[in-house]
Formats: structure tokens, C-alpha cells, sequence
């Protein structure tokens, strides 16, 4: 058996030194206590030689400790752990690479240069990960978030208590959050709101800390967002301790967090939650009046239903947000419907079964009027209630569906619409006819429409994709 097996070799290093110093020894002393050359000690307390096991006994055994005590993991003391970060950070293939040559950290090093290097250090491998991630760092942290979701059933009940609380604050007492009400939440937490025409474009909106202040885009340059969200989306972060987010699985966290909390405060869980009460013992569940009745978009109507279906009426549910392409752009489940998925787990960016009710609406006689389906899957047979909604990037389908048992509690739970999918199967939907194939195969050539995204490092910065000199120079503007 050797060190490196069990323990770290500049760790073993700095505990060896720190044991040997503290029995007041100096390395000619403790060479000629093991039998071995000043030298060879030398390089096993500065990390660089792998010891024997029978070196290890007869150090500790001079030493007057056990071997594990030299093959312990943690550092003896806080310099010591500096001493080791700095000396792996320097090893490291971003600093090797610089050709820059290795500092010492012996005793002469003062503390604080010591704590200044390792910090450099630090910043370096921030910038160059950040430099480096890809799309895949996106999908594998959508995943992972998307695995949270499931398994809290998309109720997070500390959130809805924050906006319960907050409610509260402003004396609400009934129905729908008023714009009133918004405005006076905002006061209530400090803060004042301003609509402007030159918000930063890579923004939804900026927050001035200092003046307590939040800028928001006039209404008429704010397509696609209920300008309402975009306010509670806000002041969420600052409600839920929101810090910096220390990496995209971070920022995404936080940005799901906030979505739900501005939900829970336009769409309150009491009378939600008595809302779809009624309507499923009238067996007439229906996200459209749901939206009706909050003056939400249909989309935060169909994602508040999915926070309290399950854990209100232990309905399983899944969810999409489908481009007319094919292409999923959002997704959640919880009811065990199969998404497709790349081999990180991640599912948006993946093509929908052509068969499923997100995309089969596209094709519908009349695609803006209510549209129900079941779908018979590998899975199981599901029940899918969706809608168009019109954007400037495009038509997306909205989704909510749960397993065939759940149908009889919403309106079009009878539909006759039915198909059958067999994806992953390719022969379902992935692979074109046999007879179009002999009709074209080897006579087309498309050219095809890459999106710079898909090859794209993730938007730098803090805060993903936002210039932080525009936001700077706003806010100088405005000051």
C-alpha cells in the first residue's frame, strides 16, 4: 500500500512538516531517527515523492504518532491548508499552461500575499469555466433542476408561504392581485417602480439598490410578458434572499423561484387552490378558466396548476412548452410520461413525438379552439389539454396532461381524439415512409438553418447574457 492510495501527497506533506516542527525536531534530526537522507525526507514534505509504507511507520513511529494520523485529509492548520490550495492551483493545467513559474509557499511567504495569490487563482478558474461552458452546462443544470421539480411534485411550500406573507403585508384579502396591489407590495418593501423606453435590451428589468429603485420597459415594449410577472418576478429575488447566483444552475434555480413566487402572489393558493376545488368536483377542470379567473396568460396558468395539482388533489401532471418546429422548449413531469432526452437527462432541445398533442395541434382544423387528446405511449395512456400561444419568436403549444385515470376530472376528459406513439420507436414519427423515401431519397439536398445558439458558449457574466456596461451606464442616466 502507498500514500497516494489513501491520502492526498501535499496534504501528507504539510502534516508531516507540522508534526515533525511541532516535536521541535529539524529534518537532520528526524532523517537520522528513520534512517534516511535529509533529501529524501525533503521532497516527501514538499509533496513531490510518494513514501512506502515502511517510511510511514518509521516516521510515525519517531514522530511518536500513528500512521493515520500522518494520512489524515484535512490540513493541520489554516496556513497549511492555504499552502496546499495554492500549491494544487498552481499545478493545474489553466496555470501550467500560462507558463508562468511556481511560488514557494514556505514560511517567508507573508499571509496575506499568500491569500492574494490563491485568490488570483481563484478568479482564473471562475473566468476560464466560465469562458468554457456550453450549452451542455445549461442542460445538465436544467436537468438536475428539473429533478428537484419532480420530486417536491413542483410545490415548494416555503415560497407560497413568502407570498402568503407578503399578501398579508398589504392587507389582500380576496380574488386576483390588482395592479394596486402590486404597487403596494412594492412600497411595502421599499422599493419605488419607474417605466422607461430605454431599459437595457439583454434586460426585463434593472433594480438601482442603492435608491431602492426598479426600472421597468413601458408596456408597449414589453411583448410577451405580463409586465405584472415581470415586477413580482423581481422583488421575488430580493423576497426570497436571493444572492448573486455562483454559477447557471444557480441562476436557473433562482429564476424558477422567482416565476413562482410572482404566480403564487397573481394567482394566491387559497383561492386557487378553492378555485380548482369546485371545479374538480364539477369534473370540469380547465386551465382556460383558470386563466380566466386570475387574468394571468395561459402559460403561468398552466405552470400554477402544476404547483398545486399534485399536492392539493394528488393529480400527477406533466407539462410542455412545445415551438411549432417540434422542439421542446420547457418541460416538467411528474406523472412518469417518457420526454425525449439527450444522454445528460436534459430534454429541452429534444423534437416531440409527431403524434403527441403538442404538436398535433399544429395540424388541427381549428388550432385556436380548445383541443383534448389521449395518447397511447409506452408509458402508459395520457390525457392532454393544449393551447396556441403567439409570440415574436414563433407559435408554441401549451401542455398539460396527466395519465389516463385523472381525465374524468377535466373538461374534455371524453374526447374521442386518440392517437398511438411509439417513440422512441423510429419507425413512429422519426424515420419519414417507406414510399417517400423511394420517391426522394438521393434527389434532396436541403440547406440547413443552424442556430447560433446550438454551438454557442453560455452568455458570460453573473447574470447570463446581461451587459453589465449597459446596465451600468443606465443606471448613470438615471441617477
Amino acid at each position: 500500500m502507498t500514500a497516494s492510495q489513501s491520502v492526498d501527497l501535499v496534504t501528507l506533506g504539510q502534516r508531516l512538516r507540522h508534526l515533525r516542527r511541532t516535536k521541535g525536531m529539524t529534518l537532520e534530526q528526524l532523517s537520522a531517527a528513520v534512517g534516511r537522507a535529509p533529501s529524501q525526507l525533503s521532497v516527501i514534505e514538499n509533496g513531490k515523492r510518494e513514501p512506502k509504507l515502511s517510511v510511514l511507520q518509521a516516521l510515525a513511529s519517531a514522530l511518536g504518532v500513528q500512521v493515520a494520523d500522518l494520512l489524515r485529509p484535512e490540513a493541520p492548520s489554516r496556513r497549511a491548508g492555504l499552502e496546499i490550495e495554492l500549491a494544487h492551483l498552481q499545478k493545474a493545467p489553466a496555470y501550467q499552461g500560462l507558463g508562468l513559474p511556481s511560488v514557494r509557499a514556505g514560511r517567508r511567504l507573508p499571509a496575506d500575499a499568500l491569500e492574494a495569490l490563491i485568490g488570483l487563482h481563484r478568479e482564473l478558474g471562475r473566468v476560464l469555466t466560465e469562458q468554457s461552458a456550453t450549452p451542455e452546462v445549461a442542460r445538465r443544470a436544467n436537468a438536475q433542476l428539473r429533478v428537484n421539480m419532480r420530486e417536491r411534485d413542483n410545490y415548494f411550500a416555503e415560497i407560497e408561504q413568502a407570498a402568503a406573507k407578503v399578501l398579508r403585508s398589504v392587507r389582500h384579502a380576496t380574488g386576483p392581485l390588482s395592479q394596486r396591489g402590486i404597487l403596494d407590495i412594492a412600497a411595502q418593501l421599499g422599493f419605488t417602480l419607474h417605466y422607461v423606453s430605454d431599459l437595457p435590451g439583454s434586460t426585463r428589468s434593472v433594480t438601482d439598490l442603492r435608491n431602492r429603485r426598479i426600472y421597468l420597459p413601458q408596456v408597449a415594449s414589453n411583448k410577451g410578458h405580463d409586465p405584472r410577472a415581470v415586477v413580482l418576478q423581481t422583488l421575488g429575488h430580493f423576497v426570497l434572499g436571493h444572492a448573486d447566483p455562483s454559477d447557471y444552475g444557480d441562476f436557473l434555480r433562482q429564476r424558477v423561484e422567482a416565476n413562482y413566487f410572482a404566480a403564487a402572489l397573481l394567482m394566491p393558493e387559497t383561492f386557487a387552490v378553492e378555485f380548482l376545488r369546485e371545479a374538480k368536483a364539477d369534473r370540469a377542470l380547465a386551465i382556460d378558466d383558470f386563466r380566466d379567473a386570475f387574468g394571468v396568460s395561459y402559460e403561468t396558468a398552466a405552470h400554477r396548476f402544476t404547483n398545486l395539482a399534485t399536492h392539493h388533489f394528488g393529480i400527477p401532471v406533466h407539462f410542455t412548452r412545445v415551438h411549432e418546429s417540434g422542439i421542446v422548449y420547457k418541460a416538467y413531469e411528474n406523472d412518469g410520461v417518457l420526454f425525449p432526452a439527450d444522454v445528460t437527462g436534459a430534454i429541452e432541445g429534444q423534437p416531440v413525438c409527431r403524434k403527441w398533442a403538442s404538436r398535433e395541434i399544429f395540424q388541427a382544423e381549428d388550432r385556436y379552439s380548445s383541443f383534448y387528446q389521449f395518447t397511447d405511449t409506452s408509458a402508459g395512456t395520457y390525457w392532454c389539454t393544449v393551447h396556441i400561444e403567439s409570440t415574436r419568436s414563433g407559435e408554441f403549444s401549451v401542455t398539460v396532461g396527466t395519465p389516463f385515470e385523472h381525465a374524468r376530472w377535466f373538461r374534455g376528459g371524453d374526447t374521442t381524439r386518440r392517437t398511438v406513439s411509439r417513440c422512441p420507436d423510429p419507425t413512429c414519427c422519426r424515420r419519414p415512409p417507406a414510399d417517400l423515401v423511394s420517391r426522394w431519397s438521393g434527389s434532396a439536398w436541403p440547406s440547413a438553418r443552424v442556430h447560433s445558439h446550438l454551438l454557442a458558449a453560455l452568455p458570460p457574466g453573473t447574470f447570463p447574457g446581461v451587459d453589465a456596461q449597459d446596465v451600468y451606464e443606465f443606471l448613470d442616466r438615471r441617477a
